[in-house]
């Protein structure tokens, strides 16, 4: 596979404008690892409450300090790496969330739970900015494939961890979790390899930036990107709100609704992040053709007739719902990612690090508040109140055309 990776685009021909798939499907690669490791956290809150006695508000606060170092931390580095890169930077990424995923194997209280969660968001921070600046390098031009495939990898890997702790870390415990650290190892194994190419195509970006700026201008002031990217912000808010709502509480959920054992929970919600990874890969491409915006308004607008009905049906009907709400609200992530690089040209790693870290940051707050709401009301009552949220996908209406002449924004002077 590495030898793959570093012939894909030769260091000599860094003009050409093909897409560098091999690095592509690496980075894909490697984002399932990532995830899968993270993923595994969540998926093991029935397993960690039923052991250390925790309430859903010390739930939220597991969520809320892994989402916190990475939302924190992700602006800075983007912002870093912009200017100075880091090629290498992916592979320490990836040790850090190894020495996270080792402690949590053998947390013995709350506060090294913590601590272990916090260890992995830092690896996580580090990962997701460079990792979709290298997506764009090898993109071809591609950026909504690039970005789509970057991203199907993390979400495959968000659904695959609950299943795997379902057979493996319900049966055998939380030591268990130690084998998994074998993902780590090959993950900082394939990084290293993506990054030897980095470090030799670092000249990719420019050359294509300084093309696609040939290809025509959209110009906006100041004022249209800052309510393009306040507006992009509160769909970030309607999305992750309501997603973190699902992928953290929809196995109390169904055990409290339906009285489904806990394993049998797992796997529902692995049947819903499949879902998600299948609305992944689908959006990118179809906004590279349909546009981005178009694809915005579907994917969360799209998704209020599901969440509205969830609340009120039957087991079975539940889980049909959320394939479609899963694949209809996963399209939104590439497409709200791409269009923002096209208002901030230049600043991949800043933007990634921005939106990564305010959807990581988000999800991190929402959880601790929709653990809140569910001690002091249900779970029921939670999925009755962010049923509402994919209604906000109507401030699309406020985001600008900026791919008419399919080129880069320029600011008005």
């Amino acid at each position: 596979m590495h030898q793959g990776i570093e012939k894909a685009i030769p260091a000599g021909s860094l003009a050409q404008p093909g897409t560098a798939l091999n690095v592509l499907l690496a980075l894909s690669f490697s984002h399932l690892l990532n995830d899968t490791i993270q993923s595994l956290l969540p998926a093991m809150y029935p397993v960690l409450k039923n052991s250390f006695r925790l309430n859903f508000t010390q739930i939220g606060l597991i969520t809320l300090t892994f989402q916190a170092t990475a939302s924190l931390l992700q602006p800075f580095i983007g912002f870093y790496t912009d200017r100075r890169p880091k090629p290498y930077s992916l592979a320490a990424g990836m040790g850090v969330t190894l020495a996270g995923l080792v402690l949590l194997s053998q947390a013995w209280n709350f506060s090294v739970i913590l601590v272990a969660a916090a260890l992995m968001g830092t690896g996580s921070s580090v990962f997701h900015p460079e990792a979709s600046r290298v997506a764009r390098m090898a993109s071809g031009g591609k950026h909504g494939f690039a970005q789509s495939l970057f991203q199907v990898g993390g979400n495959l890997g968000s659904s695959v961890g609950p299943l795997l702790a379902a057979l493996i870390i319900v049966p055998y415990g939380q030591a268990s979790i130690l084998w998994f650290s074998l993902l780590a190892f090959m993950g900082i194994f394939v990084l290293a390899r993506v990054g030897r190419w980095y470090q030799h195509n670092l000249g990719l970006l420019k050359l294509r930036a300084h093309a696609a700026g040939e290809q025509g201008l959209v110009r906006l002031s100041r004022s249209q990107v800052a309510l393009a990217l306040a507006t992009l912000v509160m769909l970030i808010f309607s999305k992750y709100i309501y997603l973190i709502s699902l992928t953290n509480y929809y196995m109390f959920y169904l055990i409290d609704k339906f009285q489904v054992s806990v394993q049998a929970a797992q796997v529902y919600l692995f049947v819903f992040l499949f879902a998600v990874a299948a609305g992944t890969i689908i959006g990118g491409p179809v906004g590279d053709r349909i546009g981005r915006k178009l694809v915005i308004w579907i994917s969360i607008l799209g998704v209020a007739p599901f969440s509205l009905v969830l609340p009120h049906v039957g087991l079975t009907v539940t889980i049909v719902l959320t394939v479609f709400i899963g694949v209809i609200l996963a399209s939104a992530f590439s497409a709200i990612l791409v269009y923002a690089y096209e208002l901030l040209p230049g600043n991949v790693g800043l933007v990634a690090g921005l939106f990564f870290g305010l959807a990581f940051g988000i999800a991190g707050i929402g959880s601790v508040v929709l653990g809140r709401l569910a001690d002091h009301t249900s779970i029921n009552y939670v999925f009755k109140v962010c049923a509402y949220l994919p209604l906000l996908g109507l401030l699309t209406g406020f985001l600008p055309e900026v791919e008419g002449a399919k080129g880069r924004v320029v600011l008005k002077t």
